[in-house]
């Protein structure tokens, strides 16, 4: 006679990624979604100032209250998954995303595609957050790095796919297309979500920090405007007034901030010296990087002459330097921590913008993507060591509540560096071409750029300098905290 054998419990099934890939599909297309668009604006802006008959002045504020609106709503992601659930969350900013696509692609004034841009920057910001929380908590403890690699198609993808895409629509079709493409995308990630994403249960929300809302958007807003107004004219009426009003509500967030017991940034993590010393490298990096992304796309078309999808494929060697290079720091951190890879990183991107700083109308192509490719190259070395480092340096109880508060700032800092630098670039080759008298003027607008290209190498050097002095913090030093504390929805922020 056969004997059975039971335990009384059933059998756990082994895990499998198969398992894991519908819902995981959900949050890919999403973040694919939003990265995507990040990067299509950036070609198409010399076209957009032609069809709207504007300026570069004033249409960088798409890409600027586009950073503003990530920076505003990514705090509040922990907070909407505990009311609303995450499922729910995570579906209404893709459903909001795609809707602001929508309207940017009927936008018919400069005016009404930037309100539109910050209506898509309200809805992105949460997706990636909120996203990346839900896979980790899906994902078992021992498979999550496996997992969570996945996560990086979309990051990687994007900024190499962008730029080319952006300039394909501009060049053949129109430029609606950059948004009008993210209509089946969105649709595609929310009927995927609606049938493969579980609804985890939502935990009890804290007490919502009003103030800090309001105060923070409104600092970070005026500051950047008064920075774009700078870049013209540092004495007008219009830059004194969005500074002085920024830097009045910024004390007044810090003071609010620093009181809550739940406070929208936690910004008490700034006692710690060597998380102070990196979040401050990290910014000025960011400014210098994403600043400067924006000039190559105009440079190409408005004085070298290339086409969108020519400026598209030659933008291609700075993500593929990103791509090749940030592995290869993630696994050289882990054996020489981050001071090495973070001086190596801010000398590529410092010798690239020094280079792209003596422009001219010869310079060849060959050289101009070598550039690229050694700016991506640093860029894939530093960006995701110092968010590491960052981590690692903060104090064990304030871990959870580093990613809110480093990605907001990120998103800041691009947005007054886009700001900054665009302004400057405007005025600047203003001025150039009034006082030029030389048979080319294109060598006045090439000139104007290259100005530009120095004041960004000045911030990378910036950064170099202040790298050779991080500590070399140990890079699993806050590991068994951080799995702890990354169990809570909201707080795994990838941008």
């Amino acid at each position: 006679m056969a004997t059975t054998h039971t335990t009384g419990q059933p059998e756990t099934a082994p895990f499998s990624v198969l398992k894991l890939l519908p819902p995981l599909l959900a949050v890919i297309i999403g973040m694919f979604m939003v990265i995507l668009d990040s990067t299509v604006v950036n070609v198409a802006i010399p076209t957009l100032v032609d069809d709207f008959g504007s300026t570069l002045h004033t249409l960088q504020w798409a890409v600027t209250g586009y950073t503003l609106a990530l920076s505003a709503v990514i705090p509040l992601a922990g907070w909407m998954t505990d009311k609303f659930g995450s499922k729910r969350v995570f579906i209404a900013t893709i459903v909001m995303f795609t809707i602001g696509s929508l309207l940017c692609a009927l936008a018919s004034t400069p005016e009404q595609l930037i309100v539109f841009r910050v209506l898509q920057g309200l809805g992105g910001g949460m997706v990636a957050p909120i996203g990346m929380a839900m896979v980790f908590r899906l994902a078992p403890p021992d498979k999550r790095g496996a997992v969570m690699g996945m996560l990086g198609i979309p990051i990687l993808m994007a900024p190499a796919l962008g730029p080319v895409l952006s300039g394909y629509f501009v060049e053949y079709v129109s430029w609606h297309w950059i948004f009008l493409i993210n209509l089946p995308i969105g649709i595609a990630a929310v009927l995927v979500a609606l049938r493969f994403l579980p609804a985890f249960e939502s935990g009890k929300p804290p007490a919502l920090d009003m103030l800090g809302m309001i105060l923070g958007p409104i600092a970070f807003a005026m500051l950047a405007f008064g920075v774009s107004e700078g870049g013209v004219d540092w004495g007008s009426a219009r830059t004194l007034t969005g500074l002085i009003v920024g830097v009045v509500a910024l004390l007044l967030f810090i003071v609010v901030e620093l009181r809550h017991r739940q406070p929208l940034l936690e910004l008490r993590v700034f006692r710690s010296f060597p998380f102070t010393q990196g979040i401050i490298l990290s910014w000025i990096l960011y400014a210098a990087l994403f600043g400067s992304i924006l000039l190559f796309p105009l440079m190409l078309q408005q004085v070298k002459g290339y086409t969108p999808l020519q400026t598209g494929l030659i933008l291609l060697p700075q993500a593929l330097g990103s791509m090749l290079f940030m592995p290869i720091g993630g696994r050289l951190f882990d054996k020489i921590g981050a001071r090495p890879i973070v001086i190596t990183g801010t000398l590529f991107i410092s010798s690239a913008l020094l280079l792209m700083s003596q422009i001219t109308l010869d310079r060849p192509l060959y050289v101009i993507m070598l550039n690229l490719f050694l700016l991506g190259a640093g860029m894939g070395l530093s960006m995701m060591t110092m968010n590491t480092y960052i981590l690692n340096t903060a104090p064990r109880h304030l871990v959870g509540r580093v990613t809110p508060l480093t990605n907001s700032a990120q998103q800041v800092i691009v947005s007054f560096a886009v700001a900054g630098l665009t302004g400057y670039l405007s005025n600047h080759s203003a001025k150039l071409m009034k006082t030029y008298e030389g048979p080319n003027p294109l060598e006045a607008a090439v000139s104007s750029f290259g100005d530009t290209f120095l004041l960004s190498a000045g911030l990378a050097v910036l950064g170099f300098v202040l790298s050779l002095f991080i500590r070399k913090a140990k890079p699993a030093q806050h590991t068994g905290e951080i799995g702890k504390e990354q169990t809570e929805p909201g707080i795994i922020v990838g941008h």
